[in-house]
């Protein structure tokens, strides 16, 4: 049997065909145009689905399960969309639409929380039966895995881990929060802050690498200036590095993983990102005569998405 895996974005919906063990077989695109509403959408995720079955060479009925990562709140026991920001989604009943296009049992859950259950089955944390999975990208995203399984919450909103509060006197959020955790550790928030900085040193390296346009500056901007050892950029760094740790000290605490997945866009940064968060989580963390979950990069990429909705079936 295989597993159909649906990851829905805002800009394109992504599926593959994957079997048990979490190998994708065979794999597909198609643009989302979110402008067309939820239930055109939906039903190019089922057209797609029927279109690899039939280039792979395979029936509807060598499909076990369906299972679709959304990017927003999703109700696993009712099948509904409850909300999704960045598509426009209120109350979708995703599961009684795509059930009308291939009918087959079909599960949904958050994409953060999928991309960790992928992981989990497949990438940096399988065999382990506790992890989290945490992607540094627009905003801070994050899985939780416990005993092999999906933990979000008595109401399925238990992973929004960018949302926990690190600054009680902070930024605020676009989640109408105070202090979020993504406000200072996503890539939005290193762009930020590196903007911030190069308004008051234009002399610095991060404004030199954009020539003053400092709308231009990206995440990896202040990444590359930090790895030339510009002082202004290392204090940047420096500062992301530690609101990052301190989340994943607070983690520690709550959830005792054994394995830190890291993936999103700033986990390009490689080791550079990785070794001095490892220190600093070192540095910081309660139980220091204990060991404490291992901070890995995230070994998937994009495919995490699509693995994971698959592997929901499973």
């Amino acid at each position: 049997m295989i597993y159909i895996g649906v990851d829905l974005g805002g800009t394109n919906i992504a599926v593959g065909l994957v079997d048990e063990n979490g190998k994708i077989l065979l794999k597909g695109s198609t643009p989302t145009l979110v402008e067309r509403g939820p239930e055109p959408i939906i039903r190019d995720m089922g057209k797609l689905s029927l279109e690899l079955l039939e280039k792979g060479g395979y029936s509807v009925d060598d499909v076990a399960a369906i299972g679709v990562g959304v990017p927003g709140v999703t109700n696993p026991e009712t099948g509904i969309i409850s909300f999704c920001t960045n598509l426009g989604w209120h109350n979708v009943p995703l599961v009684e639409i795509l059930s009308q296009v291939i009918d087959k049992p079909i599960y949904v859950e958050n994409d953060a929380t999928v991309a960790a259950l992928a992981e989990s089955v497949a990438g940096v944390s399988k065999g382990v039966k506790n992890s989290i999975f945490l992607t540094l990208g627009t905003g801070v995203g994050g899985g939780i895995i416990i005993d092999g399984k999906i933990y979000s919450g008595t109401h399925h909103v238990g992973s929004e881990l960018g949302h926990m509060t690190v600054n009680v006197e902070g930024r605020p959020c676009t989640c109408g929060g105070i202090g979020c955790w993504e406000q200072y550790s996503s890539a939005t928030a290193l762009i930020r802050m590196g903007r911030e900085a190069a308004e008051e040193a234009p002399d610095c390296l991060i404004a030199k690498m954009v020539g003053g346009d400092l709308d231009k500056i990206e995440a990896k901007t202040v990444i590359d200036a930090a790895r030339e050892k510009d002082p202004v950029a290392v204090k940047v760094y420096d500062k992301y590095i530690y609101y990052l740790a301190m989340g994943i000290v607070a983690l520690i605490n709550a959830f005792d993983p054994e394995v830190f997945a890291i993936g999103g866009g700033v986990s390009k940064a490689g080791d550079f990102l990785i070794e001095p968060l490892r220190e600093k989580v070192k540095e910081y963390v309660f139980y220091k005569d204990l060991p404490y979950g291992r901070i890995e990069l995230a070994a998937l990429g994009n495919d995490a998405g699509i693995i994971g909705a698959a592997m929901l079936g499973k």
